[in-house]
């Protein structure tokens, strides 16, 4: 038998919550204090004090309400929706004392009874007389937000169960009219009372179907039937999440300028821009204590990362990483691919093949293998040279989020404005030819490309690039 000290109930508006809340109050020993993390009021809109926790103490502490809850006597709980105090989610889903009931309603019904509560004021009915009756228009976009916002609750509520080893008691808007399925929970929050009979005093609002309670009927379900309900153009994303990578970070001498590398990239380019800028070698090797000291010392200051083109960015992780024989070379990892994939390059090779079919070959292994990879599919890292650019940003996001994100294409125009609105003067971006274009251009068609969208379709559409253009560094 579950041991719990207290209960949430997971729901948002228009789902029944307030039903399931009466029917839990009719149980012997267990008390369902409303929304008592309401930002707007606490416990019900009269505002009224709950366990002696006032409003204004609660939002000074809302922890406090929290453990006053779990300590009353009997199984005390409330209901919890996604706009609610913030504060307070984590903590309550890290508690596998706290019972979690999960109540959920199909999205359509609940987005036209809260457009339907909201035209008539009533949220809440206890004598069928006063029912306020009127039909809505469906907004083929206000639903999918409302979609999108049951979505993500929903993932994020899961997410927080899976990695605190927990499960929850799930309820749809249906099952509330079944006796037995009600009398299920309380045995599940271990409460010995059960229910004799529904707690009726609360009425269902607008019993008619949808197509009496929708005035375009018809333009609501052509809307619905183009939403993608499985999500099925989806690209899914196995890779691994990443940190922020602050000891890469570049900084001039002196100016209030940050650039944020990403691997592969034209960071060669970056570092001697950047020196140009100064008259000094940038400044490198931050920890996150030292990168703080920096930012306040340097009020004003301006970030940027710079976005390659995938095609450009792997070629050149292929070149840089595999093919070369220097220092940031893997040649471990070269020899596994030889090995293991049959990638086709000698042992002794220091770069690019000059024969362009046998580059080609080889590139095209390595493409397939980063796919692999990034799929989750290999024993080998999936290492930042050719991680996706948006799992990069993503990373450096949790410690410093970028003023720009600019197109490597775009550099000569972009990296002056970006240097002006830092109240600097900047120096011409002339960085120097890319070592490996050349190499690159002997090979690239449609289908080098087509391969490597595959990959980095999030890249893609994310970051709006285009087919790679063999004219200087690409096409951004």
């Amino acid at each position: 038998m579950p041991d719990f000290d207290s209960f949430v109930m997971l729901a948002e508006m228009r789902t029944g919550s307030n039903f399931l809340e009466s029917n839990l109050n009719a149980l012997e020993g267990v008390r369902c204090h409303g929304e008592a993390f309401n930002p707007h009021f606490i416990g019900t809109p009269k505002d009224a004090p709950i366990l002696g926790v006032t409003r204004a103490e609660r939002d000074a502490a809302p922890l406090a309400l929290l453990e006053r809850l779990r300590a009353a006597p009997g199984l005390n709980g409330f209901r919890y929706f996604g706009d609610h105090d913030p504060r307070v989610f984590e903590p309550i889903m890290a508690e596998p004392r706290i019972a979690k009931i999960v109540l959920t309603r199909n999205p359509v019904d609940s987005y036209v009874s809260h457009r339907i509560a909201a035209a008539t004021g009533q949220w809440k009915l206890t004598d069928a007389r006063h029912l306020r009756a009127e039909r809505v228009a469906f907004d083929a976009t206000g639903f999918e937000q409302h979609l999108d916002r049951l979505q993500q609750a929903q993932l994020r509520i899961m997410g927080a169960l899976q990695r605190g080893g927990q499960t929850a008691f799930y309820l749809d808007y249906e099952d509330l009219q079944d006796l037995e399925v009600l009398n299920g929970l309380a045995a599940w929050l271990g409460v010995e009372a059960r229910l004799a009979g529904l707690d009726r005093k609360l009425k269902k609002q607008n019993p008619e179907s949808l197509s009496e309670k929708v005035e375009n009927f018809d333009e609501m379900r052509a809307a619905l039937a183009r939403i993608d309900r499985f999500d099925l153009g989806r690209t899914p994303n196995f890779e691994p999440r990443r940190g922020p990578m602050v000891p890469s970070y570049l900084a001039p001498a002196r100016s209030g300028l940050l650039c944020l590398p990403l691997k592969s990239g034209p960071e060669a380019g970056l570092r001697g821009w950047l020196a140009d800028l100064d008259g000094a070698p940038p400044r490198e090797g931050f920890t996150q204590k030292t990168l703080r000291e920096w930012q306040a010392a340097h009020p004003g200051h301006r970030s940027f990362a710079v976005l390659r083109h995938p095609v450009a960015r792997l070629h050149a992780a292929f070149c840089e990483r595999i093919l070369a024989r220097g220092p940031g070379s893997f040649v471990q990892i070269r020899e596994t691919l030889h090995q293991r994939y049959d990638l086709p390059v000698l042992a002794e090779a220091d770069g690019p093949d000059p024969d362009p079919e046998r580059h080609r070959a080889a590139f095209v292994a390595f493409i397939a293998f980063v796919k692999a990879n990034l799929g989750g599919q290999t024993a080998i890292r999936v290492d930042a040279a050719w991680a996706s650019q948006r799992a990069l940003l993503q990373g450096i996001a949790e410690f410093e989020s970028p003023d720009a994100i600019l197109h490597e294409a775009d550099l000569a125009q972009e990296l002056p404005a970006l240097a002006a609105r830092a109240g600097l003067r900047a120096p011409p971006w002339a960085p120097a030819p890319e070592p490996h274009e050349a190499a690159l251009k002997a090979i690239y068609d449609a289908r080098i490309e087509a391969a490597v969208r595959s990959i980095y379709a999030r890249d893609y559409a994310r970051f709006g690039f285009e087919d790679w253009r063999v004219t200087g560094a690409g096409a951004g």
